[in-house]
């Protein structure tokens, strides 16, 4: 193994001197030196999480039989096939998000509270890369069709995004232009850029208020959030990258036109398999779009948004239309799958067993903007303790059951919870713990999923 300096390492109790104070930091990936001896027998764990932007025509989306026994709706039908590998679930809602519709996509993963003045808090995904960081290139990949990413730090700034393809496989198994040296210099003399940042907060501080103070803590957050990103950059650069099939290279390695969203949704994915594969890194999120910009598809007949298309007004046009893109989103998730399934990561275990991946959308009804039994779909993870196969039905036992000849009945259990206790941080609370985040408290959680 090839040596790795690592003089960016920082002691447990760290002096911002930005603040003139000294004080204990909770624990961060910089504490921990890099690729640290993980526990030979341990399964690495990994996560990926798929966003769909306002929500989907639920009365031909909505399953409506609890357990195992359960028929797959029209639209979940592509996911038939991974039956014994997935598991279908509803009645869950973000209790924040139910006043505020246009947050959805922030907070899908958070579980946070945004008011107009609320901040954000971390997502899942970052709070799992706070384990796996230490064994990985890179501690998370997020990938957008648009600019907005599903990962939140821990002070509610959103990370940024990759949405081209080619940038994306460069970004990871391509050697940086112009030499390490040349990268070398790049990144220390951006981390002399924030050192610079921090010395100008110095002279500032003794002048500001407590609302400057605050978010100045957020700005000093973010400066140390890039600082240690930049010297863990910097410390991998001596390290080889991983080789990659001419194969795989061909297939991932392109630019491809939005216009032909089945081969984008799809090199998408691959590139996140083979991300797992290589175990470049073992967390990803991937969103298929904003509530207010997701793309159209026309290779399946489909030139409108899918924003004008969820606010259908009944038109059996649209209903049909928005049917069918939830059928096409659902059908490249299920080549996901498979392509999990099919490839073996370094231990020769197929990536499906130890990839937890949750599919959904942070809204259920788009029409109405209804924020309630959100449609959800996790999968895999059978090497982490997750068993599959049954649709799990947070709606039992709360309402008279699914009346989906009567629409405006079940339109309502879209936009009120029936179970105000069947949190989706539960959920998000479940899969933390599975990937080995020590904690009993996530969001807005109250209580772990039981799977």
């Amino acid at each position: 193994m090839p040596y790795l300096s690592q003089n960016w390492l920082l002691d447990r109790r760290h002096a911002l001197r930005a603040l003139g104070t000294c004080i204990s930091l909770p624990f961060l990936e910089c504490m921990v030196p890099l690729q640290a001896a993980e526990d030979k027998t341990a399964t690495p764990r990994r996560s990926a999480f798929i966003y769909l932007a306002n929500g989907v025509h639920s009365l031909n989306y909505q399953v409506t039989t609890p357990g195992k026994d359960y028929t797959f709706s029209r639209s979940l039908k592509p996911l038939e096939k991974h039956r014994d590998v997935i598991t279908p679930i509803s009645g869950l809602h973000h209790p924040g998000a139910l006043s505020h519709h246009h947050n959805c996509i922030s907070v899908w993963l958070t579980g946070g509270n945004l008011g107009p003045t609320d901040r954000n808090t971390i997502s899942v995904d970052q709070k799992m890369a706070e384990i796996t960081a230490m064994h990985t290139r890179y501690s998370s990949l997020e990938i957008a069709i648009t600019q907005d990413s599903l990962a939140w730090t821990a002070d509610g700034v959103r990370l940024p995004a990759m949405r081209r393809c080619s940038e994306i496989f460069a970004s990871l198994f391509e050697e940086p232009k112009g030499g390490k040296g040349a990268q070398r210099r790049v990144l220390r003399r951006k981390g002399s850029v924030l050192d610079a940042n921090l010395a100008e907060v110095r002279k500032i501080e003794q002048k500001m208020g407590a609302a400057d103070k605050g978010r100045m803590e957020q700005y000093l957050t973010s400066v140390r959030e890039a600082e240690i990103r930049t010297r863990r950059a910097d410390a991998w650069l001596d390290t080889p990258l991983p080789s990659v099939s001419a194969a795989d290279r061909q297939r991932t390695n392109r630019d491809i036109a939005h216009t032909m969203a089945g081969d984008y949704f799809r090199t998408v994915y691959d590139l996140i398999v083979l991300a797992f594969q290589t175990d470049l890194t073992r967390v990803a999120t991937f969103s298929l779009g904003g509530e207010g910009d997701a793309i159209a598809i026309p290779e399946i007949g489909i030139t409108e948004s899918r924003h004008q298309l969820s606010h259908h007004g009944g038109d059996s046009g649209y209903i049909e239309k928005l049917t069918n893109y939830d059928t096409f989103a659902i059908e490249q998730y299920s080549y996901f799958l498979t392509r999990l399934a099919e490839t073996k990561d370094l231990s020769g275990q197929p990536l499906l067993n130890t990839t937890m991946s949750l599919f959904g959308s942070g809204m259920s009804y788009g029409h109405s903007h209804g924020n309630a039994n959100l449609p959800l779909v996790l999968a895999g993870g059978s090497d982490l303790g997750l068993q599959h196969g049954s649709h799990l039905d947070f709606n039992q036992g709360h309402f008279k059951g699914y009346q989906l000849d009567k629409p405006g009945e079940h339109y309502s259990l879209c936009s009120r919870p029936a179970n105000p206790d069947a949190h989706l941080s539960n959920l998000l609370l479940l899969m933390a713990q599975r990937m080995g985040v020590e904690t009993d408290k996530f969001g807005d959680s109250n209580k772990a999923v039981e799977l």
